[in-house]
């Protein structure tokens, strides 16, 4: 490790100043950044933890209707908390990584780091949910822009993600055992409106909407709607866990697993 200023301010506002000054970045449960810092892949000169910050954890319904969590709840409180609203949400927070992950780490925290296999990307883009920050609301659709990229602005904070809730819903993720995270994941959401299917850990693009699913699904919600589609395995990640076609067939088999569980 390295010398650094450390700060924990108590308010969104405080947060937002600190994060202002050079070379100061946001420190959610620390479960990606801490270890980057170990390795010493990242210096930025002063760490803003935002685990203080009272305003920016729990899990609520809000007045539209739309599960409302602050973007430093642990992932184990929304396994919790959010069960009685959104099942499928909270079943896919209680198996992220191990227990010690799960109470440190934060919602918010994986969305801004947007590791291309987490699985909050794949529920916040299937449930078509809206991130909010301390400027702004972005919608799921134009948050995600690639590995490890997203459309958030230096200095700004995540505060709160709103999820609307699903008729029915399930994840499915096929785990890297060493990693926990998803070798492929997918996260199917039926809406009065239609069909959400998004995928993670099988793209070199982090994590998409499988539109063809989605069209079929919105048609007939059943496993048998998926059968004739095919994955393609262009931009496929490929590495020593799996081809691009074996993610590509993953995409396929989780959908219809993802689709019989939830129907």
């Amino acid at each position: 490790m390295y010398n650094f200023e450390f700060v924990k301010p108590a308010t969104i506002a405080d947060a937002a100043k600190a994060l202002g000054t050079e070379e100061a970045q946001a420190l959610g449960g620390g479960q990606t950044l801490i270890p980057a810092l170990k390795q010493r892949l990242n210096a930025p000169a002063t760490l803003v933890s935002l685990s203080g910050i009272g305003e920016m954890k729990g899990v609520c319904r809000a007045d539209d209707g739309t599960l409302a969590i602050g973007g430093a709840t642990t992932h184990v409180t929304v396994a919790s908390e959010a069960a009685a609203h959104y099942p499928a949400l909270a079943a896919l927070a209680s198996h992220i990584g191990d227990p010690a992950v799960r109470n440190r780490g934060t919602i918010g925290g994986s969305l801004a780091n947007n590791d291309p296999a987490a699985c909050y990307p794949a529920a916040v883009l299937g449930s078509g949910a809206t991130v909010k920050t301390n400027t702004r609301d972005i919608a799921a659709d134009d948050y995600f822009q690639g590995m490890f990229t997203t459309a958030l602005h230096d200095g700004e904070i995540i505060t709160e993600v709103r999820f609307p809730v699903p008729q029915k819903a399930n994840y499915q993720k096929f785990v890297q055992p060493a990693s926990r995270f998803a070798l492929t994941g997918v996260y199917v959401a039926k809406f009065a409106d239609g069909v959400r299917v998004a995928v993670t850990g099988a793209s070199e693009n982090g994590v998409f909407r499988w539109t063809e699913a989605e069209a079929a699904l919105s048609a007939d919600f059943s496993p048998a709607a998926v059968e004739g589609l095919t994955v393609s395995a262009d931009g496929l990640i490929r590495d020593i866990h799996g081809t691009p076609e074996y993610r590509a067939h993953l995409v396929k088999v989780l959908t219809k697993r993802a689709v019989a569980a939830a129907a």
